[in-house]
């Protein structure tokens, strides 16, 4: 198909969206590096979900008073505990290790969910994308380096993060296929909040303004994120704009570089280009296969059809 005119400025809305994509979520990752320690992990998550929730109540309160089956408020609860055990490690990982190394295990997210969706939803897996799974855990091996270099505290929990994440991932696409998705993000941000809230109570120290408003940005980053998410899947295929996702990590090396003077790995980069392209091949091989089995089948010309019918038809 030619891929010139509109199709082409399409591409490049999804890429450019694609880009402002990632410029936000490591924006969010800067803004929670930037606390550091300076609060409790579970006070800084639940300061941050709470300003989140706010943007979220138009699509909120309209799914409140419509109310949802019992089946789903479990499946609801269960996703918002798995994402409040992941938020927390993350923000624990966050002051703990570089922004790039946060990133690039962070990667595994998308690994994490094919092989849970196989694993627990049944779903097939061919060769190929077992393979692929396996090159990406490679890459994380280079990020993490285990035996040549000491795990801090702040790897393992990146890295119990980024499986909880893959849980609370699943469960969201059980709830996709029975609510809408903004209804879905608006709920796992109330019961996060909700489940945080005893947490936070009980290690909570008074944060001062400045600390608000950074938790503020962290809020409006992950929101803007998201919806330059939504838009760039919306204008481009996923096989055009997953191979932008690496540039987070290019974005999160200079960021660690020029603000909080981390240095620069070059295993870290290595090892998230590796899973970045272990994603992409997942994403092509998806989209192809989803083409193939969305391409009806050519009909026989006239002619071959009349000349079948004449074979078939009994001889006199």
């Amino acid at each position: 198909m030619d891929r010139t005119g509109p199709i082409a400025r399409s591409d490049l809305r999804g890429i450019l969206w694609m880009l402002a994509t990632g410029i936000c979520f490591v924006g969010m990752n800067g803004t929670v590096r930037w606390l550091g320690t300076a609060l409790p992990a579970a006070e800084g998550a639940f300061i941050r979900f709470a300003f989140g929730l706010l943007f979220l109540v138009p699509a909120l309160l309209p799914a409140l008073r419509r109310g949802f089956p019992a089946p789903v408020w479990r499946l609801f609860a269960l996703r918002g505990g798995l994402h409040l055990l992941a938020v927390i490690l993350w923000f624990y990982a966050m002051a703990r290790i570089t922004v790039a190394e946060v990133t690039a295990i962070g990667f595994l997210n998308p690994i994490l969910v094919t092989a849970g969706a196989a694993l627990l939803m049944g779903e097939r897996i061919s060769w190929r994308r077992a393979l692929a799974i396996a090159v990406a855990l490679a890459g994380a091996m280079m990020v993490l380096r285990p035996g040549i270099r000491a795990l801090e505290p702040g790897h393992v929990a990146q890295l119990s993060a980024a499986l909880v994440f893959a849980l609370s991932y699943l469960v969201a696409k059980r709830l996709s296929e029975l609510v809408p998705a903004s209804v879905v993000v608006a709920m796992m941000s109330l019961t996060v909040c909700i489940g945080l809230a005893p947490v936070a109570a009980l290690v909570w120290v008074p944060p001062t303004l400045g600390q608000c408003a950074v938790l503020a940005c962290t809020a409006l980053f992950a929101t803007a994120g998201h919806y330059a998410m939504t838009r760039a899947f919306a204008a481009a295929p996923l096989t055009v704009t997953q191979p932008i996702t690496f540039l987070q990590l290019v974005w999160a090396s200079l960021l660690g570089a020029l603000v909080f003077a981390e240095p620069v790995d070059p295993w870290v980069l290595a090892g998230g280009a590796v899973m970045i392209a272990a994603i992409s091949f997942i994403t092509w091989r998806e989209a192809g296969l989803a083409q193939h089995a969305a391409t009806p089948p050519v009909p026989a010309p006239a002619s071959a059809r009349l000349a079948d019918r004449r074979a078939k038809s009994p001889r006199p």
